[in-house]
Parts: C-alpha cells; sequence; structure tokens
C-alpha cells in the first residue's frame, strides 16, 4: 500500500516550484507580523506566525511524502468512508460555536489551532466523482450518471453555502465540470453547466467593469443571496479598493520588503491571508507577481500532465480533478485581489497562512505524486 521505492520516481520539478512558494509565504507572513514597538522589530524574521506557518509547512511535506509513497488505488476501497466522514465533519459544524459569526472552523485547544473541513471536502468530493464515474463508464451518458453525480457534488455544496462560505462552495462547480467532461457524462449536461458557468461570471464581470450598476440589480439579486452575500458583488467595497491600491503602489519593482507604506499600517485587510496577493505585490511589484505566476504556472502545468500519463481512468479523473481544484483556487484568488471576481475569501494555495489550506494543498499534491510514480504499472 505505501513504498518508498516509489519516491525515486517522482516528478522532482515540482519540488522547487513548492519550495518557491513556500519562501514567498514566509516573506510575506514575517513582514506583515512584525511588532512594531519592538527595538529589534526589523531584525527579527521567525515572528511567532512565521514559526506556527513552518510548521505547518513541515507537516504538510510529511503529508506530502506519505501521500506520493501512497497508492492512490487504494483511495478506491475508502470513497464511502472518506465521504461520510466529510459530510458528518460539515455537518458537525453546526453545533459547534461560530468563529468570526460563522460555522467553518473546528477548534483544537491542544494545538491551539483550528480545521476548516470544507478545505478537505473539496478533495474527498474530487475523490468520490472518480471512483463513481469509473464504475459509471459503460452507462456514462445515461440520465442516472448526471443525476447521482449531481448528488454526490450538491450536499457538500449546500453544506459549505450554509456556513456560509460562497467562496469554497462555489470552487465545487468547476472542479464538477472538469469531472464530467474527462468522465464522459452526456455532452448536453456538460454544455448546459458551461453555458451556465460562463453567464454567470459574464454577469459578474458586467457588475464588476461598471456596466451593470450594483444597486440596481440589488432587489432581483436579494431573492436569492442575502443582503451581506450581494455586498460583495460591489466592486467599490474597501477591500477591493485597497487590493488595487496596494498592487498599484507597488509599481515596477515595489517598495522592498518591510517596506509597504499601505499595507504595512494596516490600511489592506488581512495582508497575510486572503489579500497575501497585493501585499507581495506592493513590496515585490510586477516582477515579484510575474515570479509567482510563474511558479503557479509551472505547477499547474506539470499537474496536468500527471492527467496525459495517468495509466487508468480512476488516476485520469482523479488527477484531473485535483489540477483543477489547485488551479481554481489561484485563479479565484487572484481575481479577487485584481477586481475581477467578488471577494470570498479563497486562499491562494502555499501561500496564504492557515493550516487547513497547506495540508489539504500537500494532500492533493502528494496524491498527483503517487499517480505520476505509478504511471509505468500494468
Amino acid at each position: 500500500m505505501w513504498s518508498s521505492r516509489y519516491l525515486t520516481r517522482l516528478d522532482f520539478r515540482v519540488i522547487p516550484v513548492i519550495l518557491g512558494l513556500m519562501i514567498i509565504s514566509l516573506l510575506v507572513v514575517s513582514a506583515y507580523t512584525i511588532d512594531p514597538s519592538s527595538d529589534h522589530a526589523e531584525e527579527v524574521f521567525l515572528t511567532p506566525v512565521v514559526r506556527t506557518q513552518i510548521q505547518w509547512f513541515v507537516i504538510g511535506s510529511i503529508v506530502y511524502v506519505v501521500c506520493a509513497g501512497f497508492d492512490y488505488n487504494k483511495l478506491r476501497e475508502w470513497t464511502w468512508i472518506l465521504y461520510a466522514l466529510m459530510i458528518i465533519s460539515l455537518v458537525g459544524l453546526f453545533f459547534t460555536d461560530s468563529i468570526q459569526r460563522v460555522h467553518r472552523w473546528y477548534r483544537i485547544p491542544f494545538l491551539n489551532a483550528s480545521f476548516q473541513p470544507s478545505e478537505c471536502a473539496k478533495f474527498i468530493v474530487v475523490i468520490t466523482l472518480s471512483w463513481f464515474l469509473e464504475r459509471r463508464r459503460p452507462l456514462a451518458t445515461a440520465w442516472s450518471t448526471a443525476f447521482y453525480a449531481g448528488i454526490i457534488v450538491g450536499i457538500p455544496f449546500l453544506l459549505i453555502l450554509k456556513q456560509p462560505d460562497l467562496g469554497t462552495a462555489l470552487v465545487l462547480f468547476p472542479i464538477s465540470l472538469v469531472m464530467f467532461y474527462f468522465g464522459d457524462l452526456r455532452p448536453s449536461i456538460v454544455k448546459c453547466m458551461a453555458i451556465g458557468g460562463g453567464c454567470l461570471l459574464f454577469l459578474v464581470a458586467l457588475i464588476f467593469l461598471g456596466i451593470l450598476p450594483h444597486e440596481t440589480l440589488r432587489p432581483y439579486a436579494t431573492k436569492v443571496l442575502k443582503d451581506y452575500q450581494f455586498d460583495r458583488l460591489d466592486p467599490a467595497t474597501h477591500h477591493q479598493k485597497a487590493a488595487a491600491t496596494a498592487i498599484a503602489l507597488g509599481g515596477l519593482t515595489g517598495t522592498g520588503w518591510r517596506k509597504s507604506e499601505f499595507s504595512g499600517r494596516g490600511w489592506l485587510p488581512a495582508p497575510y491571508t486572503d489579500s497575501v496577493f497585493p501585499a507581495f505585490g506592493e513590496e515585490f511589484g510586477v516582477v515579484g507577481l510575474l515570479l509567482l505566476m510563474v511558479l503557479y504556472y509551472a505547477l499547474i502545468y506539470f499537474s496536468f500532465q500527471v492527467t496525459a500519463v495517468a495509466k487508468d481512468p480512476f488516476g485520469r479523473l482523479l488527477s484531473a480533478g485535483v489540477t483543477v481544484y489547485l488551479a481554481m483556487h489561484i485563479l479565484v484568488n487572484i481575481g479577487m485581489m485584481c477586481g475581477f471576481l467578488p471577494i470570498t475569501g479563497v486562499p491562494l494555495i502555499l501561500v496564504t497562512y492557515g493550516g487547513s489550506s497547506i495540508c489539504s494543498t500537500m494532500l492533493a499534491l502528494g496524491i498527483l505524486q503517487s499517480i505520476y510514480s505509478r504511471r509505468f504499472m500494468f
């Protein structure tokens, strides 16, 4: 089930990319968590938050190695156990005390940390859909296949939406769309999903470009969305303006590490969590952001190559779903911070501070390596 010999067959091109993203994360976290009252604040790199982030990176690296040596085929046997545990954990959130007025995290007292099950839920949905669509390949175009696949995605989607966590819930849509395509579901269903998603994205773009006035849509949109959710579609919120300002102030080469006047003084909300992209952009400029984009492009490119060389339908579906899972986090977070999408709290993988995101991302990357290292097995 687990063998260290497969660790010699990994795609080692991914390792420098992961390390590069981790270094960027530590630079940003360190820059925005220094204690300005300290006499030696500028000399301290390992702030308490940086130490915590390093701990999560170490834990994530262990998860990565374990998953890379693990035979991904065994996931078929655990699919419904994982799915059931996911549903239980998502339902259980509503019986816990809220954190920041939402039900998204479990507190872990002895670790002084929190766990967000929706991060793992997205990956478990990918596993379950991969298992189901592989088994239903002879009946891929049947309406029943689409119906049951919709239920598999729909239950966690509604539970995550209820937390409320609109951003995380919406990430499930493109994941499902791509997996339905690779799973050879009825083409009309895939086309309808693609057209529906495209129309919704076009509508959001019209709002953020100022073509459709935000307040004009309020009477209609609030019949579906809550007021605070619709308010996120406002392109003139403080968070949207602050993110754009931080990126603009960075210019070509940035203000320099720990020299940001805007983000460093607290004008940018959540600079080392949700807003890590503009916070990094202010200090390192367009050059730094281009380097970050190159690293992400390499990560997604290498991930899609796993889909191309996977030896079986389960591996192909699993790798495609995982790759879209990673890509959507990147696209959505950057889109939010550049003013193209509403800010919904989707993390920027391996750069945003937080243990749940790091561990789930490293788990996903480890599974990709498990598929890649077994590509020549027959």
